[in-house]
């Protein structure tokens, strides 16, 4: 009976893989045009305004949905600190990328920002006194290694942005951390709920310095921006829930792709020679990484 049994469940499972996989793409080809909106409608308007209108009608969308899913539910957790906390390191994670992309090419931030899972080695042992296998150290300096080549500090190639990129990297492996700690305790439209509020009230309260009211087309960019970022949101937790983080991992450097073809076609940039030797080296250590971790500690980038 159990021989009988086996193939189908493996024939099941496979399939429930696939559909993660997909879904995962599916999000890493849909992201990066939020990235590629803000920085086109970078040069008439402040980041800041961008940031506004990214969580802005983010939560706009995904709070009433919430609210017809879970009724009052929607926004009772049992850490609201907390989870507050970790949407404003979204919110300072995005107002970072955001501020790189206008400078430097998509492809060379969103490299550096995959250098939260090297950031994360050296948090997850700092405040969660986790045991780091000495392999996972050598592959974090590795790891580090590749952004500097992407960096190049003190060289010619160098450019300010780049550290920008790097402090959303921070953030975001903050931002992973948190979610580490909020795992389970809340439902996930919960989550996107709170993910997105904090970052809205804040924007909110320092858009009026930085406004410049949108044309009519400005203002279906800024929304379809908002809504490609969701869309990108809730496919990534979907993915999750038919596939484990170290199978869905090395997929998410798709989103290098498709950042690298979106900056090619719609502004013209390529990173040059070192930035793709440093995008490999990253993108190397963060498939290594993903393989040897057992935690999910990679496995809820962002979509910024």
């Amino acid at each position: 009976m159990m021989g009988n049994h086996t193939p189908m469940d493996l024939s099941s499972t496979q399939k429930k893989q696939m559909v993660g996989i997909v879904l995962l793409i599916l999000a890493m080809l849909i992201v990066p045009f939020m990235d590629a909106i803000a920085k086109s409608l970078s040069d008439q308007y402040s980041i800041m305004q961008l940031v506004w209108a990214r969580f802005f009608f983010h939560f706009a969308v995904i709070a009433p949905f919430a609210l017809w899913r879970h009724g009052s539910k929607a926004f009772i957790t049992e850490k609201p600190v907390l989870q507050t906390t970790r949407g404003l390191l979204l919110l300072a994670c995005t107002a970072c990328f955001w501020g790189s992309i206008k400078f430097i090419p998509l492809a060379n931030a969103i490299a550096i920002i995959f250098f939260d899972a090297v950031i994360l080695v050296g948090l997850s042992a700092l405040f969660l006194k986790e045991k780091i296998p000495n392999n996972r150290w050598l592959a974090s300096g590795v790891g580090l290694i590749g952004v500097i080549m992407i960096v190049r500090p003190g060289l010619d190639g160098f450019h300010w942005a780049s550290l920008l990129a790097l402090a959303a990297a921070a953030f975001f492996a903050l931002y992973i951390l948190s979610t580490r700690f909020l795992a389970g305790q809340a439902l996930p439209l919960v989550t996107l709920s709170y993910q997105s509020v904090g970052g809205f009230v804040v924007m909110t309260l320092l858009v009026p310095f930085f406004w410049i009211t949108p044309t009519y087309t400005d203002f279906v960019l800024m929304v379809t921006m908002a809504l490609t970022g969701a869309m990108g949101h809730l496919l990534l937790i979907r993915s999750f829930e038919f596939a484990e983080a170290s199978l869905l991992a090395p997929y998410l450097y798709t989103e290098i792709i498709m950042q690298a073809i979106l900056g090619y076609w719609f502004f013209g940039d390529l990173p040059d020679a070192w930035a793709w030797a440093g995008i490999t080296v990253i993108v190397s250590v963060g498939i290594f990484l993903s393989l040897v971790t057992k935690t999910n500690s990679v496995s809820t980038r962002k979509l910024p």
